[in-house]
């Protein structure tokens, strides 16, 4: 969020907090994307904002609360106020509960398996409408043949992550492995080191399919970890993965930093992966 967006979405944050009674003299940036992440202080509140046309906090708020419920390892909402979405000046406002961090802040891989695991088994126990994974591909796909939304991509880089999505996609949607309810991104960004154990947040991107492709978010070494995960489909996915965070950085409202340079280093990864395996040894 950029100038009048990010100082309103920060007082509808302290004006929210306020009007429940938790105090919000100060509000620390803890991430900014499409949505605005704050510590309000001193009543020590984390506050999740985002525009009301490009919220799905409903169904994260919902989700979490069902996925504590279960017993899974996920960040708390606030237990000081209800459990519910806020609206104020256009956005939507979660409240959540603050966890300070701990060191180390790396999970080991055991350990992050076991929490994914966790999350997984609760998850299977859910009925929620979700879209497939293949439908996070194919959004990622259509970005690549819209050239206004991505006009720095070189037409031989626009051809060679369009396969890789259209082919990788389809290996992994016919694979036969069981699917479920995922996270959709449990990338370290996700998970969180608290004194708690490691517990994870986002659940914006949930969608069904196989658990290989939630492990392809996590460094390699935890789906060595992680019970009954099929190694192939796990590379199958983490090439796949990569091609779409790829294709991420080359939209052009993307704001993630350092975007241009990752997205070039990762088109080299995906070329030095597609021309050592060849790239229709998928199809």
């Amino acid at each position: 969020m950029q100038g009048s967006q990010f100082s309103r979405a920060v007082a509808a944050a302290r004006e929210t907090a306020s009007s429940l009674g938790l105090e919000a003299d100060d509000a620390v940036v803890l991430h900014d994307s499409n949505k605005l992440t704050l510590r309000l202080l001193p009543s020590d509140v984390l506050a999740r904002v985002a525009p009301v046309a490009q919220q799905v906090a409903r169904f994260e708020v919902d989700l979490a609360l069902r996925l504590a419920e279960a017993g899974c390892p996920v960040a708390a909402l606030d237990p000081r106020v209800e459990p519910r979405v806020h609206e104020r000046d256009g956005f939507v406002v979660t409240l959540w509960t603050h966890y300070e961090p701990v060191t180390p802040r790396e999970v080991p891989p055991a350990d992050y398996a076991g929490a994914l695991g966790r999350l997984h088994a609760g998850m299977r126990r859910l009925d929620v409408p979700t879209p497939h994974f293949t439908d996070r591909v194919e959004q990622a796909r259509r970005l690549l043949t819209d050239r206004a939304r991505t006009p720095a991509l070189a037409d031989a880089d626009r051809e060679l992550l369009t396969r890789t999505l259209s082919g990788l996609s389809r290996v992994a949607g016919e694979s036969g492995g069981r699917e479920q309810l995922l996270h959709g991104e449990p990338h370290p960004g996700n998970l969180l080191v608290t004194e708690h154990g490691p517990l994870f947040i986002d659940f914006e991107t949930c969608c069904r399919g196989p658990v290989e492709f939630d492990l392809a978010h996590a460094p390699d070494e935890v789906g060595e970890h992680y019970p009954g995960a099929d190694q192939e489909l796990l590379r199958t996915c983490r090439l796949l993965v990569l091609a779409m965070i790829t294709t991420w950085r080359w939209d052009r409202d993307d704001r993630f930093p350092d975007g241009h340079r990752l997205g070039t280093e990762w088109l080299g990864r995906i070329r030095a992966a597609v021309d050592g395996n060849g790239p229709d040894s998928h199809n």
